[in-house]
């Protein structure tokens, strides 16, 4: 057993967030390593922005201007260079980036890296290779995110679902592009054929509140292309999600350079739903190419795959059955003894 500080200093969550709504994919990586490393048995104590202290599902919250901890076998940073030096005893220091890295590449950055040498934890290759090699480090290690139980555990379906894509991330990670690529060059050809998009500036917390009205115009366009049997409803929470998957057929994304790991598409993939992305940034790592859905260069390849998904039930049913065999194995508690494993 051992005694773990995590920090963050970002929009203010807490143990109970990922059940009163829906939460972005750091925010809830982070709730989900806290809960896994209790589980496992260690102390786990968490200092944030939350509104208030708590105890839930083993970890004790409480808010960063309270106090931290001086010492502890492991220490996780998450993203902010600030909070670095917050546990200098600490046996382990460990850097968690949720963001390309490059970022970094400045002064004010990388001298705290240099003279702090933390560990730093990248999500996949595409991640990783977004910090130069000449950079300073404590080491690197690739932990991708885990996915949560309820999406790895849902059930066989005997049946391909109706004709419904779903889009689930942020509106401005390629909405706006996905609505011109549905109405020009899906629904012309397949009318019958449905887009849900479950996206928000809700999931966001403050940040999301922050810019909402970068993220309106986007979500008005898709109101306004309900003709093009386009269907915009709210974010939902995890719970709810499941049950969005199980009724979708395929999930449909650009993918973003800002985004290292792409909760979005790992989950529905768990859930065994196909997904058709673009080569951009990490999207394609969460895919088995023409097995568990496409990674195509182009909008007319990705169209077409989409139409071959909404179309071809044995198509579905192989790439249902693939996706639920092999993009399920990697959850919450893998991810944990990942970092266990760097406990001195």
């Amino acid at each position: 057993m051992a005694d773990i500080v995590m920090t963050d200093d970002g929009i203010s969550f807490d143990g109970a967030s990922l059940e009163r709504g829906p939460l972005v994919g750091a925010e809830t990586a982070f709730i989900s390593m806290a809960v896994a490393l209790a589980r496992r048995g260690h102390n786990v104590t968490v200092k944030n922005k939350c509104p208030s202290a708590m105890e839930k599902d083993g970890v004790l919250w409480s808010p960063l201007d309270g106090g931290i901890p001086e010492r502890c076998d492991l220490y996780i940073a998450n993203r902010s260079d600030k909070l670095l030096f917050c546990v200098r005893e600490a046996k382990q220091t460990i850097f968690w980036l949720h963001n390309p890295a490059q970022y970094l590449l400045k002064f004010r950055y990388l001298w705290k890296l240099w003279r702090r040498r933390p560990i730093i934890i990248f999500s996949g290759n595409y991640h990783a290779n977004s910090y130069p090699k000449w950079c300073p480090d404590g080491g690197r290690k690739i932990i991708p995110y885990g996915i949560s139980e309820e999406f790895r555990s849902v059930a066989p379906q005997k049946y391909a679902p109706p004709p419904r894509a779903i889009f689930t991330s942020n509106p401005q990670r390629g909405l706006s592009w996905l609505l011109d690529v549905w109405h020009c060059q899906i629904h012309s050809k397949m009318p019958e054929a449905e887009l849900h998009i479950y996206s928000g500036a809700a999931t966001y917390g403050t940040h999301g509140a922050r810019r909402a009205a970068q993220m309106q115009p986007i979500l008005d366009k898709a109101a306004s292309l309900r003709g093009s049997n386009i269907f915009l409803h709210d974010p939902v929470p995890k719970q709810d999600l499941v049950q969005v998957l199980s009724q979708s057929r395929v999930l449909v994304y650009r993918g973003d350079p800002g985004e290292t790991f792409c909760l979005a598409v790992g989950e529905a993939q768990a859930a065994g739903i196909p997904a058709v992305v673009k080569d951009i940034g990490c999207v394609a790592e969460r895919i088995v190419q023409g097995y568990t859905g496409f990674v195509e260069n182009t909008d007319a390849e990705f169209a077409k795959a989409t139409l071959n998904l909404l179309k071809d039930d044995a198509l579905w049913q192989r790439q249902n059955g693939a996706a639920l065999e092999t993009q399920r194995q990697w959850g919450w508690d893998d991810a944990a003894l990942s970092f266990e494993k760097l406990i001195p």
